[in-house]
């Protein structure tokens, strides 16, 4: 070859050579041949670029590929690294989709996989995809594109999916499909063994023709994401074996210390049973045992539902964290006791707790019967005085002073009756025990006595410091009430002493309150606590001694001792007063007084009386007491 032809052989190669340099675009290859045509060469000259530019693009067509294979088997390599060292399978699930995407130029790849338990197949990693539709896609088997892979167990292409009928259209992956723009979708197979279990997609909103390279790419990124699966499979299964093994290796630890406690807790509940320890000595035992806090609750206070159940089945059961324990004694519901914030209860320790129980139970019972024992004898000793059955001083005193009452102190005699509706006999007679039983307990914290009498409650309860008969009967009826969840009324009487030289005194002071109940009910106070004093002149008719003097006392006996101490004529202005109509102007003509003597007297009566003294009610007390005042008195006649 001549020396001119080896020349123009390089002048010709040389543009390309540059084009191939600096990785220049498909149109720049296009550029040496028009210029040349453009500059008139020879056809021979411009064959020869034409030449040149085949065996150039040859050459880039042949680089690229061989980059573009650098760059798979580079992203395949880091994948299966990403593999090898599998921490979360979900990261590496979508490392495998992201590098598709890239790798094959789409705009989205996905990857599902099957649902054995519900029959289907959902959407485990997505990228690129901005439609929430598509992205919560769950599609039944042999449904869409995807549907068609599993089927076959092969590879899918289509080029545009909407006018694709080769595979089974459904309305909810069309609109997915749709709302996510998608036109071109790739699917192959996500293989372990002969399985398909899930798919893996590559897709453009665009049409496009994926080739065989593309393909057999992303079946080797389904293959890497199938592996990963089954490792995350056997690892999680690995890690299930291992907390088993070390689940066992604990519960074999456990067993001799729950055996343990169990036998602890045997011998401090027959302990305490032994010395007559009560229910909160037991939930206090039971809980240093078993390492929570267990108490004894009454059966208002407990769960219902679970409280039930475990007195059906005689069984503790679990209450959300708590335990409940059923406390029964002869078939009666007694309370629960609770173990609280221990759901994971071992059966060994639920039957300790349940074993409490009925100690508890036993315990309860052994009370009741010697609560009850002492109620009974604090309703003979009322009843004896009551009935005046006994009357030695000493023996009464004897008596009252082995159940700490102290019959020389100031008392008040209450009658109290149950005002709720009864649904039938029975229930009418549980809610007069309850009401015996509250009213006995009272009874024993305040010192006093009480008896169950004429379908309600006698109480007899000593009166404290500046206490008075009204406030003590308030109380008990909120105090009884609340104890027996019912409207409670209670009339008392008033203030009593001296009760073991004079017991009469006590049946005296019951009629009293009977009667002060009674007028309590007929007003309509049901519920409510009052003394006889509390109804002014209709005291009179309650007070079992009909006190006139007393009465008059309360009402004018200020006016009358300031009459006493000062020599005035406020009683005699008062009387004249009223029987002229309350008008002052007639007052002081029959009292030959001038109109502002009447009016001064007048104000100083209020003064001593109150403000209120010629409000109605009160005027009609003072007119009585005026009254009853000049009848009792032969000198006021």
């Amino acid at each position: 070859m001549s020396r001119d032809h080896i020349q123009s052989a390089d002048s010709v190669e040389t543009p390309f050579l540059e084009l191939l340099a600096r990785g220049a675009s498909l149109d720049a290859y296009e550029q040496p041949v028009l210029r040349a045509r453009a500059d008139g060469m020879p056809p021979e000259r411009v064959a020869a670029l034409e030449h040149a530019q085949r065996l150039a693009l040859r050459v880039r067509s042949e680089m690229e590929g061989r980059r573009r294979r650098e760059a798979e088997l580079s992203a395949l390599f880091e994948t299966a690294h990403d593999l090898a060292g599998l921490q979360d399978l979900d990261a590496v699930l979508r490392a495998i989709v992201q590098r598709a995407r890239s790798l094959l130029g789409t705009d989205v790849a996905y990857l599902s996989l099957n649902d054995p338990d519900e029959g289907d197949t959902y959407m485990r990693v997505t990228e690129g995809s901005v439609a929430a539709r598509f992205q919560q896609l769950r599609l039944g088997m042999g449904e869409g594109l995807g549907g068609l892979v599993a089927q076959t167990a092969r590879p899918y292409v289509t080029d545009d999916y909407f006018k694709d009928d080769r595979f089974q259209h459904t309305r909810t992956i069309d609109a997915g499909v749709r709302d996510e723009g998608l036109v071109a979708i790739l699917g192959v197979p996500l293989m372990l063994g002969p399985h398909v279990i899930g798919v893996l997609f590559a897709a453009d909103r665009r049409e496009r023709v994926f080739d065989r390279e593309q393909i057999a790419l992303l079946g080797s990124f389904a293959a890497l994401a199938a592996a990963a699966i089954d490792t995350a499979n056997l690892l999680t299964e690995t890690r299930s074996a291992l907390a088993d093994l070390e689940r066992a290796n604990e519960i074999i630890r456990d067993r001799s210390g729950v055996i343990e406690r169990a036998s602890e807790i045997h011998d401090r509940l027959a302990e305490l049973v032994l010395r007559g320890g009560g229910v909160h000595d037991v939930a206090a035992a039971v809980s240093q045992v078993l390492g929570g806090t267990v108490e004894f609750a009454e059966e208002g206070a407990a769960p219902g539902p679970a409280l039930e159940t475990s007195r059906a089945e005689g069984h503790a059961v679990r209450h959300g964290d708590d335990w409940i324990a059923a406390v029964t004694g002869g078939g009666e519901l007694l309370g629960a006791l609770v173990l609280r914030g221990h759901p994971g209860l071992d059966p060994v320790d639920q039957r300790t707790l349940e074993r409490a129980a009925m100690v508890t139970s036993l315990l309860l019972l052994a009370r009741r019967s010697a609560s009850e024992a002492e109620q009974r004898v604090r309703g003979e000793l009322l009843d004896d005085l009551l009935d005046a059955r006994d009357r030695d001083p000493r023996l009464l005193r004897e008596r009252a002073t082995r159940l700490d009452a102290d019959l020389d102190a100031t008392h008040v005699v209450l009658a109290a009756r149950l005002d709720g509706p009864a649904a039938d006999a029975d229930a009418e007679a549980a809610a007069r025990r309850r009401l015996w039983s509250a009213a006995t307990h009272l009874a024993v914290t305040r010192h006093g006595l009480a008896s169950a009498r004429d379908g309600g409650t006698v109480l007899l309860l000593p009166l404290d410091g500046d206490d008075t008969a009204t406030e003590l009967a308030r109380r008990t009826a909120g105090h009884l009430g609340a104890a027996v969840h019912e409207a409670v009324t209670v009339g008392a009487s008033a203030p009593v002493e001296d009760l073991a030289t004079h017991p009469d005194t006590v049946a005296t002071a019951y009629a009293e309150g009977l009667r002060c109940l009674e007028a309590l009910r007929l007003l309509g106070r049901t519920g409510d606590g009052a003394a006889a004093q509390d109804f002014g002149f209709l005291g009179l008719l309650l007070a079992g001694d009909r006190d006139i003097l007393g009465f008059v006392e309360r009402t004018i006996g200020e006016v009358i001792a300031y009459d006493e101490r000062r020599g005035t004529d406020l009683l005699r202005t008062l009387d004249a007063y009223f029987a002229c109509g309350m008008s002052p102007v007639r007052t002081k003509d029959a009292l030959h007084v001038h109109v502002n003597t009447v009016a001064q007297r007048l104000e100083r009566v209020g003064r001593l009386l109150g403000e209120d003294w010629q409000r109605p009610e009160r005027v009609l007390e003072v007119q009585l007491a005026l009254r009853l005042r000049r009848l009792s008195s032969p000198a006021q006649r």
